[in-house]
């Protein structure tokens, strides 16, 4: 459970400034029934990544693994997620907690929009011609696990990249590319997919839960503010 306090603290903003993003970016899009299609809901999802890779993801990412490599080294500096936040930026400014910002951007703009294209194109299947048909708890859940294991098989490399960058050898690369052609180079092209399953169980549980609480509340949502 190392790191998990900078986790919880990124959780929630991280998923407000995601989904409020894509429901941004996606209304304007949708039909007069209110359906989206496959490529504009892809394309909301990258919005939606992007822009929470720069505003939450990043900074939060960076002291998580930040603190478990501390945590983890003989040596241990960091008191707590507060002492770590203060020494980090104290030793290197606001630009520490932004390392490996452009995997990020990548890592998690290619993660929302493979999920939320995978899940739309899903939700679209199973509605078929009738928009207003509703999903149980337990489809949205299987469509969310199905979501969540598409992108860790569409995005694991960037996913090691991205962590490479971010923890305390970061200054061993120059760019995210180098870091990416320093692990091909040192360990060869399977090193991409170092920690693909422990990641899988993991993220196809994360996104399934993070979908069904999403769908349940946008259901409330739409029950006590009635649309036309």
């Amino acid at each position: 459970y190392r790191g998990l306090s900078s986790l919880l603290y990124g959780s929630i903003p991280k998923s407000a400034v995601r989904f409020g993003t894509f429901e941004i970016l996606s209304n304007p899009m949708r039909d007069a029934t209110g359906r989206l299609d496959n490529t504009r809901s892809l394309l909301c999802g990258l919005g939606a990544g992007i822009t929470e890779a720069i505003v939450i993801v990043c900074p939060m990412e960076t002291l998580k693994v930040k603190m478990i490599h501390d945590q983890c080294s003989m040596r241990p500096r960091y008191r707590g997620f507060f002492h770590g936040v203060s020494e980090i930026i104290r030793e290197q400014g606001v630009r520490g907690t932004y390392q490996g910002l452009t995997a990020t951007v990548l890592k998690q703009g290619t993660n929302q929009a493979i999920r939320f294209y995978v899940m739309n194109a899903l939700r679209n299947w199973y509605k078929g011609d009738d928009p207003r048909k509703e999903m149980h708890p337990i489809v949205t859940a299987m469509f969310g696990a199905t979501a969540g294991a598409a992108s860790v098989f569409g995005n694991t490399p960037l996913d090691v990249v991205k962590t490479r960058m971010q923890g305390l050898d970061a200054h061993r690369y120059k760019n995210t590319v180098d870091c990416a052609f320093q692990i091909l180079k040192q360990e060869g092209p399977q090193a991409f997919y170092k920690g693909t399953v422990p990641r899988l169980g993991r993220v196809c549980l994360d996104v399934a839960i993070v979908f069904v609480i999403y769908e349940e509340v946008v259901k409330l949502l739409n029950n006590v503010w009635k649309t036309q």
